[in-house]
């Protein structure tokens, strides 16, 4: 009998060893299969000014790719519009509670979202700005960006090759108060121009005896529209117009065009989306500044994952690139023509 309950034991510990190690050969199997080394997942966060805009959608589509690429999960939101300053508050609240190593932000309000961005990077998150610098630009750990300085002077240097001695008469249709990407464009614009002297460390816009009507939009088409008709009314002799990105510039050309004035009144623009370089073949537009959403964002994941990685912390300012876009170059004005525009352009 003891023999026999002897026996029957010896069998259940090995048929018990047999599942244990099953059990442990299926678990390696998954822990193979799911790549992972058995560490957590590195978490960048991507906060932008709205979720429509094409420029945003864009950069929203480099993260994700990129994130995919370096096996890090992306988390997204933005503002509900343009200037939606709380929304972006509490989307940083809640990715920081989250866990995420970085965050990625384009800021509506460059002023207000600052103290947001102190209290994520006092818990140690990496913070980088995209596209739009917070005020001051050191708020941020880096800043990966158009140099919109740059977009602005380049648009005003063609329009001043391109006007010919052309006494002007000058419309600007800007962003909104304060906002510094607003301010950096108008203020290259009007500098490119020779209208007035400023330099890229301003933050107020600049004002010049040529612009004779400035107007806010928000970057908004329709916007763009009731702002051009104002300025026609206030100065029907306008032969020049620079608007903060071509969602404006088109709503301007529609104001224009219904008052019977396209074709004496020059637009100049900065975004180089891809509706923003068919206006330009079209006429609509005469030149704009290109800019990369693509590369701000994939250079911004990469620097969080490298973050997660190594320690390796971002900083300063990283220039994604601007080019001029017409299809009428000037001499002594570096630009590529329309189809260079759409081999590049986004939306």
């Amino acid at each position: 009998m003891d023999n026999a309950v002897a026996r029957r034991r010896r069998g259940r510990a090995a048929l018990l060893g047999l599942v244990v190690a099953l059990l442990a050969t299926g678990c390696a199997g998954r822990n193979d299969d799911s790549g992972s080394s058995g560490g957590s997942q590195v978490q960048v966060g991507l906060i932008t000014k709205t979720e429509t805009n094409p420029f945003f959608v864009k950069m929203k589509e480099g993260a994700q790719k990129e994130a995919q690429a370096k096996g890090a999960k992306l988390l997204t939101a933005a503002g509900k519009f343009d200037g939606d300053n709380a929304s972006q508050v509490t989307a940083i609240e809640n990715m920081v509670a989250a866990g995420v190593k970085g965050i990625l932000i384009t800021p509506s309000d460059t002023k207000a979202i600052v103290p947001a961005i102190k209290k994520a990077r006092d818990k140690g998150v990496l913070v980088i700005a995209l596209d739009t610098p917070t005020q001051p630009q050191d708020a941020t750990d880096a800043l990966f960006a158009t140099d919109n300085f740059k977009a602005g002077v380049l648009i005003g240097q063609y329009a001043k090759a391109a006007e010919a001695g052309k006494q002007a008469k000058i419309a600007t249709l800007d962003l909104a108060p304060g906002i510094s990407v607003g301010v950096l464009r108008h203020n290259g614009f009007l500098s490119g121009y020779g209208a007035a002297q400023v330099d890229q460390s301003a933050t107020q816009q600049a004002t010049a005896p040529a612009v004779v009507c400035s107007q806010d939009t928000q970057g908004d088409q329709a916007k763009g529209q009731t702002a051009m008709e104002n300025c026609l009314q206030k100065d029907p002799g306008i032969n020049l117009v620079y608007t903060i990105n071509e969602p404006a510039a088109l709503g301007a050309y529609n104001a224009l065009k219904a008052a019977g004035k396209e074709k004496g009144v020059m637009i100049v623009s900065v975004d180089g989306g891809c509706t923003g370089v068919k206006a330009v073949q079209s006429g609509q537009i005469a030149a704009t500044s290109q800019q990369y959403p693509l590369k701000m964002a994939t250079q911004g994941v990469a620097a969080v994952v490298d973050f997660a990685n190594n320690g390796k912390k971002a900083s300063g300012y990283t220039d994604t690139g601007v080019t001029l876009i017409t299809d009428k170059a000037m001499e002594g004005v570096d630009a590529k023509d329309s189809k260079f525009g759409l081999e590049n352009c986004w939306g």
